[in-house]
């Protein structure tokens, strides 16, 4: 995944505080989980990615 694909997701995650992860896009989000970036709730019926320290300094909103 590119740079400003990452930060666009990361941008959409912060915004939410939490994010549905949507069908089709569950490869996206786990490489952003692979990379420390987020963390996939995977109890819920309908996952939800919450970002990490890592996530928010990545954005600069550290």
């Amino acid at each position: 995944m590119e740079r400003a694909e990452i930060l666009s997701l990361l941008e959409v995650i912060n915004q939410q505080v939490s994010s549905s992860v949507l069908g089709g896009m569950e490869e996206e989000y786990e490489e952003l989980e692979s990379m420390g970036l987020v963390t996939i709730n995977r109890d819920a019926v309908q996952w939800s990615a919450a970002m990490t320290p890592a996530g928010n300094a990545y954005l600069g909103h550290d």
